[in-house]
């Protein structure tokens, strides 16, 4: 078919400044497009696509900030909580929201799945542990797990830290990505559900702890650990929906 505009536009640069479209998007360090562009015939476009891309992780994300809580650009979330996004070669990428990190505090640990495990959306994916409390996260698609990320295993703590880049899960694969996030939010929508569901959290906070002050404020992280009287299990059955 008819190539696209950047092709054609950096095929008119000196073959030194050719560079790889994985460079130019950050995803690899400098490397100069040995194929003109004709990345279907090219080895390391194909290895990065199957085996390196999955494992780069997501890179630069721009967020809107609701009264404190952060949400992704370009992301779809489920109303559990937990955020996909779709990467380069197909692959769904997953992990938990800034919303849920704040309110539930940093993560001890997580109960995550196996490679070649299969998950059903709606249904209890894996598991996060904080504080000697345990929770069961829906996942937010349906797929066979093709990656889980071997620094959260090591360092759960990076899911609160960076829960939109770093702090990514594991990784999915559905041949079927449109319909999958039929039913996500993003985009304006997104941002509508993080302030509903953070009013939702002010009125539980009110019920416990008396009036929050009226002059724009943001709520601190780690809400449960600063009010634990508003009990682990309301918290996880009201956000995460189980």
């Amino acid at each position: 078919g008819k190539q696209s505009i950047w092709q054609d536009a950096l095929r008119m640069r000196d073959s030194k400044e050719r560079i790889c479209r994985h460079t130019l998007t950050g995803r690899t360090t400098h490397k100069v497009c040995p194929m003109n562009y004709n990345c279907s015939r090219c080895e390391f476009d194909q290895y990065f696509e199957d085996a390196i891309g999955p494992m780069t992780g997501p890179g630069a994300v721009h967020v809107e900030n609701v009264k404190g809580f952060a949400v992704a650009d370009g992301y779809y979330f489920h109303d559990g909580h937990t955020w996909a996004v779709i990467e380069s070669g197909g692959v769904i990428r997953i992990g938990l929201d800034d919303f849920s990190m704040k309110v539930l505090g940093s993560p001890d640990g997580f109960e995550l799945p196996l490679t070649g495990q299969e998950l059903n959306a709606d249904k209890a994916g894996f598991g996060l542990k904080c504080k000697d409390n345990l929770a069961d996260v829906l996942s937010p698609v349906n797929g066979i797990i093709t990656q889980v990320n071997p620094d959260i295993r090591k360092t759960a703590a990076m899911a609160g830290d960076d829960p939109y880049g770093s702090g990514w899960l594991f990784t999915i694969h559905n041949s079927d990505i449109k319909g999958e996030f039929k039913t996500l939010i993003t985009g304006d929508d997104s941002i509508e559900w993080i302030d509903s569901e953070i009013s939702t959290l002010e009125g539980m906070i009110e019920k416990e702890a008396g009036p929050l002050a009226t002059d724009g404020g943001v709520l601190m992280a780690d809400v449960y650990g600063n009010l634990p009287s508003l009990g682990w299990n309301n918290l996880t059955r009201t956000f995460l929906g189980t």
